[in-house]
């Protein structure tokens, strides 16, 4: 990361071929799988951590709706569990039409198809806040039935074994703290996530003369890259499924590529 913030700042190249390794999410086998590998091979390896699943033993939404869908067989199933849902609060929250919503947000995507990304999108954004969280824990403990602090531990770093990482070459970097789509808010509530996110990094020992971020979901506005600016961000990440090209991308809306994107295999 640091050849990587130079190149930037001193308008140096890199070498030929370069890669950098992201990692989102702070999920536990970052530390018990990927770590000792890139230690041993003596790579840095750059994490991105939500801090509010860490610091509070919680489970992100992002999760909860992910092994939803894995406890699900009968994906029509849960759609109709979901209008269930949608049915109950329609008047306390003035809610459209389920017919509405799913005509609005069931587009596949080059990862998911329709039903999936309905209800993805429904419970990351298209709701307001209060009633996304509602729905999704009501599912969650209908679908999943786990403690949630009890799954957090299990699924997340702790703050040890983060600096840990840290105190062995790796970079950490901020993630917002609630893992939310960071373009959906305004400009006060994203300066609290990025300010929340930083205090999570100082406290883990994190050189904030180098401090970088990854947009949750890839979701990001000019307010926030404003607001990066002003923290002192050296370089943000995005969704954007593409190589990086420091000639041409914007050292805040730099792509990179899934690992979906990459050949299943190598010959």
């Amino acid at each position: 990361m640091e050849h990587l913030i130079s190149a930037i700042d001193n308008n140096d190249s890199l070498p030929y071929n370069s890669v950098l390794l992201t990692f989102d999410d702070a999920y536990i086998d970052h530390f018990t799988n990927v770590f000792p590998i890139l230690f041993n091979r003596k790579i840095q390896g750059s994490f991105y951590v939500p801090a509010s699943n860490i610091m509070d033993n919680l489970v992100l939404d992002v999760n909860k709706i992910h092994f939803i869908l894995a406890s699900v067989i009968d994906m029509k199933q849960l759609i109709r569990r979901t209008f269930k849902e949608l049915n109950k609060y329609r008047n306390d929250y003035n809610l459209s039409s389920n017919e509405y919503y799913f005509e609005k947000l069931a587009i596949p995507s080059r990862m998911d198809n329709k039903e999936v990304v309905f209800f993805k999108r429904l419970l990351q954004k298209e709701l307001p806040e209060t009633l996304r969280r509602i729905i999704t824990d009501n599912l969650f403990r209908e679908f999943v039935d786990i403690n949630e602090s009890t799954f957090s531990k299990e699924l997340y770093m702790t703050k040890e074994q983060i600096t840990c990482m840290v105190k062995n070459g790796m970079h950490i970097g901020n993630h917002g703290f609630e893992h939310v789509w960071l373009d959906t808010l305004s400009e006060d509530k994203q300066k609290e996530e990025i300010a929340k996110g930083c205090n999570f990094l100082k406290e883990m020992g994190v050189d904030m003369n180098n401090w970088t971020m990854s947009y949750p979901y890839g979701a990001y506005d000019q307010s926030l890259i404003n607001i990066l600016k002003d923290k002192g961000c050296k370089l943000a990440f995005t969704a954007n499924v593409e190589i990086a090209d420091l000639n041409k991308n914007n050292r805040f809306e730099l792509p990179r590529l899934d690992t979906n994107d990459l050949p299943k295999s190598s010959k």
